[in-house]
């Protein structure tokens, strides 16, 4: 199935998705359905002020995104999250993190190529060498062990580290937080995978299982649960959080 393909199956099932999510109502008692009785920007000390004044001009969509999210985790995404992990043993699953963590380092390698961090370069070079040749095509992190430990890039990153901004924050449906920069980021390092085709995607038809495998994959590796902190700041925390930790990430 060839890529053009694949992104119109996924842009068909995330539309269906949110068109029955639109369309249902929502329980009175649900998540962030009653407006709080105060509001970010008055209730934090002038410590915190940076929560309340990231820029956030989508916020209703955003709201929106981070409800439909919530309901898209709870009643399809951990259900079958939970499935994969009855079936599948331990030792199954970190292989199969494992095999995708390698196949990554793909994006690690092209942004740090681009950021002119060719120590990163060398370090991912010598990772995805060690691990495919002597970790069975990535199944088992023999690098690490060896001490040469996984450099994380991404174009996101990448545009960061030449001085772009990271624009209004968002929250994409099923991806999460993000921002204008990030999301650029995401669709950029999809393309640049795809363009390069490590599994030869183009003659065969192994694409819509390997990303649904990695979604998969990725999902069970995140803790965090929506609406489960039960702070009723959520929102703006995981915002400030988000926004400060791609902070921290550029500047390394």
């Amino acid at each position: 199935m060839t890529t053009k393909m694949t992104r119109m199956l996924i842009g068909l099932m995330l539309l269906t998705l949110l068109a029955l999510c639109g369309c249902s109502t929502a329980p009175k008692t649900g998540p962030d359905t009653q407006p709080p009785l105060r509001t970010l920007e008055n209730t934090v000390g002038p410590n915190m002020k940076p929560a309340a004044t990231i820029s956030d001009p989508f916020e209703g969509f955003n709201r929106g995104a981070y409800r439909f999210n919530y309901y898209f985790d709870k009643y399809l995404f951990l259900p079958v999250i939970s499935g994969y992990q009855f079936i599948m043993p331990d030792y199954a699953e970190d292989r199969v993190s494992n095999f995708f963590d390698n196949i990554y380092e793909l994006d690690n390698f092209t942004n740090s190529v681009l950021q002119l961090k060719f120590k990163k370069a060398a370090i991912t070079t010598e990772r995805f060498f060690i691990n495919t040749v002597f970790g069975i095509g990535g199944l088992w992190d023999v690098a690490t062990h060896l001490g040469v430990h996984r450099q994380n890039e991404d174009f996101g990153q990448t545009m960061g580290h030449y001085g772009v901004g990271h624009g209004p924050y968002l929250v994409l449906p099923v991806f999460g937080p993000s921002n204008l920069r990030d999301a650029t980021g995401i669709a950029v390092d999809g393309l640049v995978f795809d363009a390069i085709d490590p599994l030869n995607f183009e003659n065969n038809d192994l694409d819509v299982p390997f990303y649904l495998l990695y979604a998969i994959d990725t999902r069970k590796r995140v803790d965090f649960r929506y609406y489960g902190s039960g702070n009723p700041f959520e929102y703006e925390l995981i915002r400030f959080l988000y926004t400060k930790k791609r902070e921290l990430e550029i500047a390394d």
